[in-house]
């Protein structure tokens, strides 16, 4: 099987969730070390302009947002599971909760002074505002949260995790570690690399002890590589086959933009390839990658066709 190979970077909260969930897994992968911020052309060979970190890549397939990636990931290696049956549903409901509502606090509040001076310690003032300018691009809709009302609502999710685990189990659901577990400890890890904002956290002792069974998963066995290395692997690689069932107003070989819905609202163009009620395929070629199948989970993304010209 070709190398799994994930493109991210330190400091990013869902790149912590991948590495986490590869480490659970036992999983040999290939690191390559993504931009932070725009401008990031290697990326865009491979994504055609998806620039949220981390995306996912085995050959000529891209795998983008962590829900997709996370699926395939279990496909590719069922044990341990990540979607044990005893938590089935469940446990992705918890996962939903932690990846948007749970994260949308947990990071703006994070990112507040006293946390920021630690979160970008070393930063020249220029590169301060550059990260500042990106992510404001991003999500041009986010009202963020005073610090007192960020603050409450982080104190309220924080006690409901604790509240899980307030009969002794060693995970959110039970004695299995599971998805919920991994989307919800991305929020603390990054809680945690700011200690003046990480004290708030002594309150909830329970939770603590279990961040550290999930952090004790490690990160599996990586070795680096370039991200020229991959574009290279992209171009020698043959695209994996797709499924593609037909949906109204959707057929195979349509031109196509998919774009998140959430936030970082870039298109992505292509053909359309693959279609299920989970998955939408592009594909697109790129000069220097190549022709690569970009993937998408259905939830929280947008598949549209080109409006018609008027003459």
């Amino acid at each position: 099987m070709t190398e799994l190979i994930l493109h991210h970077y330190a400091g990013s909260p869902f790149s912590e969730k991948m590495r986490l969930i590869l480490g659970f897994k036992g999983m040999r992968w290939r690191s390559v070390i993504v931009p932070a911020i725009l401008p990031k052309p290697d990326v865009m060979a491979l994504t055609g302009g998806y620039r949220r970190t981390p995306f996912m890549q085995i050959g000529a397939d891209i795998y983008c947002d962590t829900t997709l990636m996370c699926k395939v990931i279990e496909t590719l290696n069922p044990e341990p599971p990540l979607y044990p049956a005893s938590t089935s549903g469940v446990a992705e409901i918890i996962a939903q909760w932690a990846d948007t509502t749970l994260f949308w606090i947990a990071v703006p509040y994070t990112m507040q002074p006293a946390g920021i001076a630690h979160i970008m310690a070393g930063a020249p003032p220029e590169a301060l505002k550059a990260f500042g300018a990106d992510r404001a691009a991003m999500s041009p809709n986010l009202r963020r949260a005073t610090l007192a009302d960020g603050a409450a609502q982080l104190h309220t999710y924080l006690a409901r995790l604790e509240h899980l685990l307030a009969d002794g189990r060693p995970f959110l659901l039970g004695a299995l570690p599971s998805i919920a577990d991994f989307s919800a400890a991305q929020s603390i890890w990054y809680i945690r690399r700011a200690p003046p904002v990480a004290v708030l956290l002594d309150a909830y002792p329970r939770l603590l002890a279990w961040f550290e069974k999930v952090a004790a998963f490690g990160h599996g066995e990586l070795t680096k590589m370039t991200s020229a290395e991959a574009i290279d692997v992209a171009r020698q690689s043959p695209t994996a086959a797709v499924a593609f069932t037909a949906e109204p107003g959707l057929a195979e070989g349509d031109e196509v933009t998919v774009t998140p819905t959430d936030y970082a609202h870039d298109p992505v163009a292509g053909k359309l390839v693959g279609l299920s009620r989970d998955e939408v395929v592009i594909a697109r070629t790129d000069d220097r990658a190549g022709t690569v199948h970009v993937h998408f989970p259905r939830v929280a993304f947008q598949i549209k066709k080109p409006t018609p010209a008027t003459v």
